[in-house]
């Protein structure tokens, strides 16, 4: 009789043993509850509890990841998009995790939901899609202040994607199409004052030394004369061009030469030669 108890109290033993004993791995934490209270956290390694006395809850402090669903929203230029951001967050205090939040995975996973969608909404378009890393750490400030009570911290919001409707999307393009065409404009009409101011100081400088200007069009014979070239100029010097130009202004013009208001006198001439010598001649 003494034999089977003993027998049966090694065996209790024993599954008391092989009960409380346990091992979590580096990345693993045990929030222990003995009678319902809270002991504190054990492990990483090897650790014993009390059988039927200790529970433990397992929890993992590596960081997660949490993929929020695309879902619509209203910029605050009152234009809907659909956008979807992926979070990481980790677990600082398992006891936290476990004690004051129900389900902590849930809690943020709707933490981060919320908070996008109302930071999405205070921004205008152009923000939301040129200015996504402030708005990511404004997410990420936000969300972390809230789940900081909970043993949680958050180590990363990026939104991954902004979906905008078809008729914004052509719109904009007709903007920045809009906005190239002027920028080509700018730039052409830059070009066109230096040039002008580059053309004034050659001017300058052919006034100062006509002869610049004779081997300024040498050189354009020889840029015009290529192969295969039908096509002949010949040069004529600013000197001849000059001359005569002078020589024109110098002339008298007609009005000059008779007024228009004189008035138009005939002249008559009178034959005063006898008869018999105009026989031969002809009248």
């Amino acid at each position: 009789m003494e034999g089977i108890i003993g027998g049966v109290l090694a065996a209790f033993l024993a599954i008391a043993i092989a009960t409380g004993v346990k091992l979590d791995r580096e990345y693993q934490r045990g929030v222990i509850f003995r009678l319902g209270r809270s002991r504190g956290v054990r492990g990483p390694g090897m650790y014993f509890i009390i059988p039927w006395v200790d529970q433990k809850v397992q929890v993992d402090v590596r960081t997660k990841t949490v993929n929020i669903e695309p879902q619509e929203t209203v910029t605050a230029d009152s234009v809907t998009i659909r956008v979807n951001a992926v979070l990481y967050y980790r677990i600082l205090d398992p006891s936290k995790a476990i004690n004051r939040v129900e389900s902590y995975e849930t809690a943020v996973y709707q933490v981060a939901l919320t908070t996008l969608r109302n930071v999405v909404g205070q921004n205008i378009l152009d923000d939301v899609l040129q200015n996504r890393d402030k708005i990511n750490i404004k997410v990420q400030e936000i969300v972390d202040e809230i789940t900081e009570p909970w043993g949680i911290v958050i180590e990363r919001v990026e939104m991954k994607d902004v979906e905008i409707p078809t008729g914004m999307q052509r719109a904009m393009a007709k903007e920045a199409e809009a906005i190239r065409e002027k920028r080509a404009r700018l730039i052409k009409a830059a070009a066109e004052q230096e040039a002008s101011l580059k053309l004034a100081e050659a001017s300058q400088n052919i006034s100062a030394n006509p002869s610049a200007l004779e081997l300024r069009r040498l050189q354009m014979l020889t840029e015009i004369g290529a192969e295969n070239n039908t096509t002949t100029i010949i040069m004529m010097p600013s000197d001849f061009i000059n001359v005569a130009r002078r020589w024109a202004e110098s002339q008298p013009t007609a009005t000059q030469a008779q007024p228009s208001s004189a008035p138009f006198t005939p002249e008559v001439v009178i034959n005063t030669k006898p008869v018999d010598n105009l026989t031969n001649e002809t009248i």
